[in-house]
């Protein structure tokens, strides 16, 4: 494999992987965002680092450079070159950063629900499709799922559909448009608006892993995510994600 900075060989060995943690006992959903890279079931929010936007002058920059050159002169593959190679640092540091966020979330938690958003879609809006493509969801969401294995977690992904617009604590939709940024219900909850979602997605995904909600204040689990009660959570959720 031939990439800008030289040839990569890449071979596969098919090994069963598996890590022992002591458990955490936490139980966690997460909102993915541009705001934030993230905002958890605990309003606990993750910095949206934007590699490639705090790259875009110096590729401008290398980009003019390479169309400044004579054409298939030295010099023009030369800057050539060198702009691939910020392309890939950017790409690099992308990669890094989905990796050691998802290790973070897996270690720090038994149970982890996230937004299973159809990407391809969501980058068809011209005007964020490049900080969709920069945030790197689908990274992050494939190596929850390998972390999530490798740790014996369970990590379930859940429809997005009116996670934003329902209320987590009375479940009565309210209608918000994007720049609204504060869920306010009639039922008197004031939340974040991605808090709001993050809660949603963890109820769902607690349900759709056979944890029964309405018996929550006698398991331990409470309403914000947590539980005491390790074992419940590993008997109620041991069926693996694909």
């Amino acid at each position: 494999m031939r990439r800008a900075d030289g040839y990569y060989a890449q071979f596969c060995i098919n090994v069963e992987r598996a890590e022992e943690l002591v458990p955490t006992g936490k139980t966690i959903g997460i909102d993915v965002g541009l705001n934030h890279f993230y905002t958890d079931s605990n309003g606990e929010t993750m910095t949206n680092p934007r590699h490639l936007r705090k790259t875009e002058k110096a590729l401008k920059r290398l980009q003019k450079r390479v169309s400044r050159k004579k054409k298939g002169s030295s010099n023009r593959q030369k800057a050539i070159n060198k702009l691939g190679r910020k392309h890939l640092k950017v790409s690099r540091q992308r990669k890094d950063f989905a990796i050691k966020t998802a290790l973070y979330v897996v270690k720090s938690s038994d149970f982890v629900a996230y937004e299973e958003l159809q990407v391809r879609n969501m980058v068809k809006n011209h005007k964020l499709a490049k900080s969709i493509s920069d945030a790197a969801w689908s990274q992050f969401a494939e190596w929850l799922q390998y972390f999530g294995k490798v740790y014996g977690k369970t990590v379930v992904a859940v429809a997005p559909q009116y996670t934003s617009q329902d209320c987590s604590s009375c479940g009565n939709r309210v209608q918000k448009t994007l720049s609204i940024r504060t869920h306010i219900c009639l039922c008197g909850t004031v939340l974040d608006r991605d808090h709001n979602a993050a809660l949603n997605i963890l109820a769902k995904g607690l349900k759709e892993a056979g944890i029964n909600l309405n018996t929550v204040g006698h398991t331990g689990i409470n309403a914000w995510g947590q539980t005491d009660l390790y074992s419940l959570v590993v008997t109620s959720t041991s069926k693996p994600t694909d």
